[in-house]
């Protein structure tokens, strides 16, 4: 929930009249990237090679407008590039978490004899484990359980797998019903404002929701239950329950704490059992600048003798996945560089002779899919990685381990990456005056032969950015519009949440200044929008500058009634609360409650404000979003079963063109003549009438 809970067709006929009056207008490219075609981008993820290392399996997500949903598909193909992919099973609606974030697939596992791959996955109202042959000619499920399946293991000789369920699906909705005719208890596990009863849509599913150990995070009703492990007999398939000392330990517990902290990632050689490990060197808070890490491996478990990697790229650098090469004594491992808009490169390290040499450098992300840390496949020839930059989409990519060639092996992205060409984003990197440096993804509007209109979005820009994190303003379609576009990365901040949020504003103000001084754009005429974190630093410009002419927030942000109905998850709540916004309740910390929240900061808000919110969240809102409405300074649109990210692809275009619309219209004047929006503009008019 916003801030509270900080730590990816054709043109519609009513926006290709508004593209093509602004075409009209301001001489733009013809072409213009539509929000329909970023909210139908394919995503790729989970590569995994086969055994014998000649194929390589993976997933591809595709968001369908049309029928409001994601289509999900299994491929396998040959890494040497020499066959086309090959379509082997339907994997199902997305599994996500709570926050409408796609909850991170289990990669496919290979049998041993590269026949067939095994994967989790939704089906008919199930999570179970299913197997599909890698020649496409077969696919059947493996487990038919009364629960659903939480995790998934291949016994060595691929004769048995094993899986963990919770609570039934039965004893769920038991449990469930019974909270309904008996009065739902309030405690501090109950999720206050929103509905109790089967209120949150996961899985395609209602459920009830309880807070465990998080005061944001929602769990299903009962997921508490302990992990319940069985086996089935593939050839038989009968079923039977497991003991604990029957559980395989996974990898990511192979090793235990390491100099007292325990490691951030860890990757086992299957050849010699060697652990590579990444661990910090000093406790971190989640918060300021991450500490130096120590990338070593574990070379020999009786002795606890470490091996560490002392070159540059190995101490100095943001490494976020480390894998074997097959077959070799080589860690492959991943730097993620914040000074690059997150960039990725990867690096090979010769455990034996201590060298470390460049493999591969990109200008996006190269890895397992949208999230930085997911690993490639890798064979001892070659790693297949998902590639994803600000001017191109994801596509499957070969890395050759020799040379560091790469090729492109499958791209289901082609039509919007020639689309994209007509977008020129590139990196933008800055100072303010105080001299601290900030970057991000610009998209400047070709051709206009003038300063054009800014909107901004703040707090992460990785890979193919579509509309900042959280998918919400379509950056390279409000480029093609007529409205430059920045995506700014905010830095390492501190736990003081006034200087946080001042770093933000600052940000902000210096990417301006210089965009202004090189007659980019134009200063007078400038929007901004984030979600959550993104959410608060975007009010914060807003209650504390006059720079903005207008924008645009997902989440919600700090309020006295987000406090109550939040302060019944107890010492979880307030202890974030303290550390990271310097807040007690309304009554202890009254200056820094005026100092932060828009409820104590109505009239100092001169901005307009659209806000497009999660229903899960909009009531946390109404002690700041009524006043804003009522004195005519906010429009308030609450999207049904949405979570703190918004998912549906019927939603994210609604969003998506609001904001071209919103944009366009306070930052360049201009109106869709569509006349289903005729309202929508007399309202903003009569906004514009009252703003000072």
């Amino acid at each position: 929930m916003g801030g509270w809970g900080s730590s990816m067709s054709t043109i519609p006929g009513r926006l290709l009249a508004a593209g093509v009056c602004a075409i009209l207008a301001g001489g733009l490219h013809a072409q213009v990237v539509s929000p329909r075609q970023l909210v139908e981008v394919a995503d790729i993820s989970h590569p995994g090679a086969s055994p014998d290392g000649s194929m390589v399996a993976y997933r591809v997500e595709q968001p369908s407008v049309e029928r409001n949903t994601h289509d999900t598909v299994w491929y396998v193909q040959r890494i040497d590039g020499t066959s086309p992919p090959r379509k082997v099973a339907e994997a199902g609606p997305p599994l996500r978490e709570s926050d409408g974030a796609t909850l991170v697939p289990m990669p496919a596992v290979w049998s041993p004899d590269g026949r067939h791959i095994y994967y989790r996955a939704l089906m008919d109202g199930r999570v179970g484990v299913w197997r599909a042959a890698a020649d496409g000619s077969n696919v059947r499920a493996v487990t038919s359980d009364p629960a659903d399946v939480r995790d998934f293991q291949l016994g060595p000789d691929g004769r048995v797998l094993m899986y963990s369920v919770g609570a039934t699906r039965d004893e769920v909705a038991a449990a469930e019903q019974a909270e309904y005719d008996n009065g739902i208890l309030i405690d501090e596990t109950v999720p206050i404002g929103q509905g109790l009863f089967r209120s949150g849509y996961l899985d395609q599913r209602w459920m009830t929701q309880r807070l465990l150990d998080s005061d944001v995070m929602r769990s299903p009703l009962l997921a508490q239950a302990p992990d319940r492990w069985k086996a089935v007999d593939l050839a038989t398939g009968r079923a039977r329950e497991l003991a604990k000392s029957e559980v395989l330990p996974g990898p990511e517990t192979a090793v235990g704490s390491v100099g007292g902290f325990e490691p951030l990632r860890q990757a086992q050689d299957g050849r010699t059992g060697r652990i590579a490990i990444l661990a910090p060197v000093e406790e971190w808070p989640d918060t300021g600048a991450v500490p130096e890490v120590a990338l070593s491996v574990l070379a020999d478990r009786e002795t606890g003798r470490f091996i560490r990697c002392r070159a540059g790229p190995c101490t100095e650098k943001a490494i976020t996945g480390l894998q074997w090469r097959p077959g070799s004594h080589e860690v492959l491992f991943t730097v993620t560089d914040p000074d690059e808009s997150h960039a990725q490169s990867i690096f090979r390290w010769d455990v034996e002779t201590g060298e470390v040499s460049l493999l591969v450098r990109s200008r996006g992300l190269l890895n397992g899919g949208r999230v930085a840390s997911s690993p490639c496949a890798v064979t001892a020839e070659a790693m297949v990685c998902v590639a994803a930059d600000a001017n191109r989409p994801p596509r499957l990519e070969r890395v050759d381990l020799a040379s560091g060639r790469r090729k492109v092996m499958f791209d289901p992205n082609a039509a919007i990456a020639s689309d994209m060409a007509s977008v020129a984003a590139r990196l933008l990197v800055w100072k303010d005056a105080q001299g601290r440096q900030f970057n991000g993804l610009y998209y400047p509007v070709r051709g206009n032969g003038g300063a054009s209109p800014l909107f901004i979005t703040y707090y992460w820009c990785s890979g193919f950015v579509r509309g900042g994190l959280g998918d919400e303003w379509p950056l390279a379609t409000l480029a093609g519009l007529g409205i430059s576009a920045l995506c700014i990365n905010a830095p390492p901040g501190d736990t003081d949440a006034v200087s946080r949020f001042e770093l933000g504003r600052s940000a902000v103000e210096s990417a301006v200044d210089l965009l202004d001084s090189k007659g980019e754009v134009d200063r007078t005429r400038i929007g901004m929008g984030g979600l959550s974190h993104g959410t608060e630093v975007t009010l914060w410009v807003a209650m504390n500058s006059d720079m903005l002419s207008a924008a645009s927030v997902s989440s919600i942000a700090f309020s006295p009634l987000a406090h109550a109905l939040m302060s019944m998850q107890g010492e979880v709540f307030f202890s974030r609360l303290s550390t990271y916004w310097q807040l007690g309740t309304p009554d202890e910390t009254p200056g820094q409650w005026k100092r932060l929240s828009p409820a104590f900061n109505i009239e100092s808000i001169r901005t307009p404000i659209l806000m497009q919110l999660p229903e899960q969240e909009y009531l946390h809102s109404v002690d700041y979003a009524v006043p804003l409405i009522r004195s005519g300074s906010a429009d308030l649109y609450v999207y049904p079963n949405e979570a703190h990210q918004k998912f549906q692809p019927r939603h994210k275009l609604a969003v998506y063109e609001r904001n071209v619309d919103w944009f366009q219209f306070w930052l360049k004047n201009f109106e869709d003549p569509d006349p289903a929006k005729a309202s929508q503009y007399a309202r903003w008019r009569s906004m514009r009438d009252v703003s000072p």
